[in-house]
């Protein structure tokens, strides 16, 4: 059988879609200035329109900064996963799951100096270098805040079984409507039959 490994990890298309067009903060400030309910509505959202007051990390010309991974299991303590170091590095990463159990994933990240629209969040899993699953999910749009911001999947659940249990190499994507890899890695998955 092909190895499928070295496909590229890409977000679902939706037809006929098209991202709005991009506007910067100070225009959105700008917009309707003279209605000061609206005006003061915006500036809560958004801060002010001065750059430096949005930025996160000044020298990091990024506008998303994705900062960890977590796996949630109810009743357990998070798993994380620090995405800010190595790629080649992230891939030695792996976490355990017992077979069949519920989890989530969440991401955290920091947006700076501008809105970003329409996050995604994409994974595909392989086995043995075959593609068994792939989701995107839409994490949205987000303005700049200098507090970390995050995202939690959907519950998904643990395959299980004997042909179930192992190791699975997940390729994961931040990106957003204008199709900027915000964060490209991968890490491994270990399914086990019993608990930790």
């Amino acid at each position: 059988m092909a190895d499928h490994g070295d496909e590229e990890i890409a977000p679902d298309e939706t037809p006929g879609y098209q991202p709005p067009a991009q506007k910067s903060v100070e225009e959105i400030l700008k917009a309707d200035a003279e209605d000061e309910s609206l005006r003061k509505y915006k500036e809560a959202l958004l801060g002010t329109a001065d750059p430096a007051s949005l930025e996160v990390f000044p020298n990091d010309p990024r506008r998303v900064i994705v900062q960890k991974l977590a796996v949630l299991v109810e009743g357990k303590s998070d798993v994380e996963i620090d995405l800010t170091g190595d790629p080649e590095e992230l891939k030695k990463k792996s976490l355990a799951l017992q077979e069949g159990c519920q989890y989530r994933v969440k991401i955290y990240f920091y947006v700076q100096r501008e809105i970003v629209q329409g996050l995604k969040y994409v994974q595909q899993s392989y086995r043995a270098g075959v593609k068994v699953d792939k989701n995107t999910f839409m994490v949205g749009s987000y303005g700049p805040k200098k507090e970390l911001q995050s995202y939690t999947t959907p519950v998904e659940e643990a395959p299980s079984g004997m042909l179930a249990r192992g190791t699975y190499n997940i390729k994961s994507l931040f990106t957003d409507d204008d199709k900027n890899e915000h964060l490209k890695w991968e890490w491994k998955l270990e399914i086990k039959k019993d608990k930790d």
